[in-house]
């Protein structure tokens, strides 16, 4: 689905406030992919396996790795790979380039998922794990695939001005889907306005964690266990 935003007050806001929170949507179509390594597409599917896609915030596509934020600190995106796929999963997480365009990339990995799921992977062996701009793209994905058994988790997205994007270009959840943001979050908050206007689709079950580290942003940066067991569980509650 390509969509073309009308410049009125509520998209010229939206895109004013996705470029504050790193999670920008630019003008560009096509775009390389920089593939991280051990943690690219796989060539050989076992459709008994677990999958992961992993998609990072938006600093590392600006900086590349390290990325290191005055505010955050580095963004451990290697050690973050690392602590998922540790729980078992065939962990897919690329590093995007500069400037991706969200739809676009959300585009690629639905289509990764559609091999998973033709393969005889089960729906509920997929999930999407998405961090600030690539919780945005998470949501793209999870509108384009329509499947409500694959599981997502929204990490640090849902500040109201994008939630209000989301709802008024028609996008909603689909799926099982966690949202988790620390409370101390300026850039990111509450998804539960999208879930609401989701019930009527394809939403299945779905949650939100409000974490109190304090740290606000800072969650995405680390793997940290606040986060990362939810995020975990999420899909071993889903193939029980």
């Amino acid at each position: 689905m390509q969509y073309k935003p009308p410049w009125n007050l509520i998209t010229i806001l939206f895109f004013i406030s996705f470029s504050l929170y790193a999670c920008v949507f630019p003008e560009q179509e096509t775009e390389q992919l920089i593939p991280t390594a051990s943690y690219e597409f796989p060539e050989t599917i076992d459709p008994s396996s677990f999958y992961m896609f992993y998609l990072h915030g938006k600093i590392i596509e600006d900086q590349g790795i390290p990325a290191i934020s005055p505010e955050f600190g580095q963004y451990e995106f290697e050690a973050i790979l690392e602590k998922l796929s540790s729980y078992g999963f065939i962990l897919i997480g690329e590093k995007r380039a500069q400037n991706t365009n969200p739809e676009v990339y959300a585009r690629k990995v639905a289509d990764q998922v559609n091999i998973l799921l033709d393969t005889g992977v089960p729906p509920e062996n997929i999930s999407v794990v998405g961090a600030s701009k690539g919780a945005g793209i998470t949501i793209y994905v999870s509108n384009f695939l329509k499947n409500k058994e694959i599981n997502y988790v929204l990490l640090a997205i849902c500040h109201p001005d994008q939630v209000l994007f989301f709802i008024q270009e028609g996008i909603s959840l689909e799926g099982n889907v966690l949202s988790i943001y620390d409370s101390n979050d300026q850039y990111a908050g509450t998804c539960q306005e999208l879930f609401t206007y989701s019930k009527g689709s394809g939403v299945g079950r779905f949650d939100e964690i409000v974490l109190e580290i304090g740290i606000g942003h800072g969650i995405l940066y680390q793997p940290f266990d606040e986060w990362i067991l939810p995020t975990v569980h999420l899909a071993d509650m889903n193939t029980q």
